[in-house]
């Protein structure tokens, strides 16, 4: 994008606001729409690299990069780490800036660029999604990218996902951002969460003899609460943590007239989970494993609610 006189004496802010400003004036024509020349703004190569460490991507990883811009994300990832993957863009011109980026890289053979309107393309092969679009356009996004496979790893620069938390956040100084003006950056990050809200069953042995468990769940994206019930007495869950398909949680409950800790961990994998489960008492102890069904399904704080946003300007930046 070209940079008005004395652009480098602006305020990092205000630079911020106009590149906003344009391309939200942008997006409010319909015409515009279908125009895939619209102000690109890159990635600085320093934040590229940050981003590329977050979401630690390596050779068995493949990686979607959404309004892709010259290739510089996917290329980097194909250098440096053996990633393969793929980028998409509307402007023609920076899919075959990308096409020449990857040569002279030496990578071709694992990236590929394509035109093409990024609410149309497939995202289930992803382990590893990059981004630099708009807010709006992230939150339009977001139902779809919730839909992935749980432990997809998510990258955004400067834009977040609304009231989905990132589980990482970082803010860092680009010095090639604006045109080589310089400038703050963020990078957000997110572990695609399972779906695991609901109540699940199952029996530990005891004595002996099975003793039957209940866990209520709640879920709102990755954070998750509930309560379990142990001999028709109730107890809140602690230490709760969802990451990816990655599940744990304990809590004490009495067991046979005795205070028992419970520790369970374990992989979510559809209705089942599978993992370990630890219990210690004064008098009880002893590590199971775990295999737990859901009973029924609640609302999980998942499905997106809001009315779909123009999405114009989703090639706008990157």
């Amino acid at each position: 994008m070209p940079l008005p006189p004395r652009w480098h004496e602006v305020p990092a802010a205000a630079r911020f606001a106009i590149h906003v400003a344009a391309l939200a004036a942008l997006s409010l024509s319909p015409a515009r729409a279908l125009e895939p020349r619209v102000p690109y703004v890159p990635t600085p190569q320093d934040v590229v690299e940050r981003m590329l460490e977050i979401a630690k991507v390596g050779p068995h990883d493949y990686l979607i990069d959404l309004g892709s811009g010259d290739g510089r994300i996917v290329v980097t990832a194909a250098r440096k780490y053996g990633t393969r993957g793929f980028g998409v863009d509307l402007n023609p011109e920076r899919i075959r800036e990308s096409t020449v980026n990857a040569r002279r890289a030496g990578v071709s053979e694992k990236v590929a660029f394509y035109q093409r309107d990024l609410f149309e393309t497939s995202l289930t092969d992803a382990t590893v999604i990059t981004m630099y679009l708009l807010p709006q356009v992230n939150i339009e996004l977001r139902p779809r990218l919730l839909e992935l496979k749980p432990g997809t790893r998510l990258v955004s620069h400067d834009f977040d996902m609304g009231d989905w938390k990132p589980d990482t956040h970082i803010k860092m100084d680009a010095k090639d951002k604006y045109g080589g003006a310089g400038g703050a950056s963020e990078i957000y990050f997110w572990i695609v969460p399972a779906r695991v809200a609901g109540v699940w069953r199952w029996a530990l042995p005891v004595s002996g003899k099975p003793l039957d468990y209940e866990v209520k769940l709640e879920q709102r994206y990755q954070v998750i609460t509930g309560s379990a019930a142990v001999g028709g007495r109730a107890v809140k869950l602690q230490n709760a943590r969802l990451r990816g398909d990655a599940i744990r949680f304990s809590f004490t409950a009495e067991v046979n007239g005795a205070s028992v800790k419970h520790e369970f961990s374990g992989r979510v994998a559809g209705e089942a989970v599978t993992g370990s489960a630890k219990m210690s008492g004064a008098r009880l102890q002893g590590q199971h494993d775990w295999n737990a069904r859901r009973m029924t399904t609640t609302s999980t704080g998942l499905r997106e609610l809001e009315p779909r946003v123009l999405h114009s300007v989703h090639s706008a930046v990157h």
